[in-house]
Order: C-alpha cells, then structure tokens, then sequence
C-alpha cells in the first residue's frame, strides 16, 4: 500500500476520534474521568500526522536514492527532498492535477511513478517533452535533429553494492543550454535489445543496434539516467505521462555514508 494512502487512512482515523470525542464523547464522560488511551493518541496524533501529509502532498517529500542510475549527480543512500508544487497541484492519492504552475523542462531531475508498477517511484533526468523526437545515437543525443554538445571530464570509478568496480567516462553535456554530468561506460553497447518491453504507443520509437529514436507523444516525456550505461529508462520502458509525475528534485539534505553531499543543490 502506497505511503501517501496509508498516512492519509491514519490522518481519517485519527481526525474522525478527535471530532467524536469533542462533540459527543467528552460531553458523556463523567467528571473527573481521565480520556480513554486511544482517544489521547489520537488528539496526540493528529495534529502531526495532518501537517506532515499536507506538507508531503503540496510542498515537499523525501525520497531516498536506490541506485547508481543517476550517478555522478546523484548518489546511492543520498536523501533528497522533491519540490511537489513546481510542476502544479496535484489531489493526493489520485495525483490528479487541479492547479497548473510549470511543466517539466528538459534537463529537470523529476520523480515520477514508474510505469510498469505505478507502487515503486523512480528518479531521472528529462530528456525529452511532448513533441521533441528524441535520437540516442553512438551514445550522443539528438533532440529535434540537433546534437546535444558532450564534453570529456575526466574518468570517473565506483564500486557498484556487489562490491564490483566499475571504470566510466565523465562528460558534461549540454542539453539544451543546460549542462549537466552524465556518464558513460566504452565497454557496453548502445542498448540491450533484448531488454525493451512493449511499453504503450511503442510504434512512437523505433530501435536498432546503433540507434534509439522515439517521438514523444503530447503529455508525456522522455526520461533517461545519467549513468547512462546503468540505467533502464525511457528507452526500455517507453514515456512517463503527466499524471505520473511526483514532483523536481533539487536538494540533498542527508547521505549517511558522504557526510559532504549534504546541503548539495540537484542540477
């Protein structure tokens, strides 16, 4: 069961005794009788539990990073805070957007409810917005027919959780006027075709071992990893709709492991 629904169900529970004991419970209780122990949790409770859902639902949420897929920017056991309100109001629960403000932009680290199990929230960089055609070709991106500017930044070494070491390229890409780190593995392929699953409106993409292409449809987007040869996104499990949208990464307030990332802006 979804956090945000079971925080909710707790904040009914708790606001339903809080409004019983004070307008029909406390009047029956007779002088000198000290509230029954689930009614002082729930007075306790509630108060706490409605401003940390409305506060998740409106302004900001926490998320944990589960994996190397957007390193270097971001890494695994990071905490990072998702600004909620920047791409519009949305109804809790539902996600079902009632107040629009902006929309996703290229080069945006944006949380969304991965597709293939709406349950589990993923995390990766915007790519492409509805309209854009969207080429990854000798590991380059094409946006609209023209080249994404990538420029070499050194090596850059991690140790995956299996205690594997893996050896990268760094780069600084320019997306849209917007630079950003990605990196990028010599020894792995382009893509492993084997991988891609029949994802909705798939006839928008078309794929070989040398190219990814896909036109995004209106009100969908393109999502990939910067880690981008240890990331299955947008090009294995096609676009993520609007209504899927969680919020803008932008802050690190926490990583347990690398006391030094903490209070890092997410670019």
């Amino acid at each position: 069961m979804p956090f945000a629904l079971i925080l909710f169900l707790l904040m009914l529970l708790t606001g339903v005794i809080w409004l019983l004991d004070r307008f029909m419970l406390r009047a029956k209780r007779p002088a000198g009788v000290n509230e029954p122990w689930w009614v002082e949790y729930a007075k306790s409770f509630f108060p706490v539990i409605l401003v940390v859902f409305l506060l998740r639902s409106f302004l900001f949420e926490p998320f944990k990073i589960p994996s190397g897929s957007m390193i270097p920017t971001l890494h695994v056991g990071d905490f990072i805070l998702v600004n909620r309100f920047t791409y519009g109001l949305r109804l809790p629960i539902v996600n079902k957007k009632f107040i629009e403000i902006n929309q996703p932009q290229r080069g945006d680290v944006m949380v969304f409810h991965y597709p293939e199990d709406p349950s589990v929230d993923y995390i990766k960089r915007v790519v492409g917005v509805p309209g854009d055609k969207v080429v990854y070709r000798d590991k380059k991106l094409w946006i609209n027919g023209v080249a994404q500017e990538q420029q070499r930044d050194g090596d850059y070494n991690y140790v995956e959780s299996e205690l594997r070491f893996v050896h990268t390229e760094r780069y600084q890409e320019n997306l849209n006027g917007r630079m950003h780190p990605i990196l990028l593995n010599p020894d792995m392929p382009l893509l492993h075709l084997g991988n891609v699953a029949n994802f909705p409106q798939h006839e928008q993409c078309s794929y070989s071992e040398v190219e990814v292409s896909c036109v995004v449809p209106t009100g969908q987007y393109f999502m990939m990893g910067d880690n981008r040869d240890n990331s299955r996104d947008s090009r294995y499990w096609g676009f993520v709709p609007d209504d899927m949208i969680v919020g803008k990464a932008f802050f690190i307030w926490m990583n347990f492991g690398e006391l030094k990332r903490i209070g890092l802006s997410i670019e």
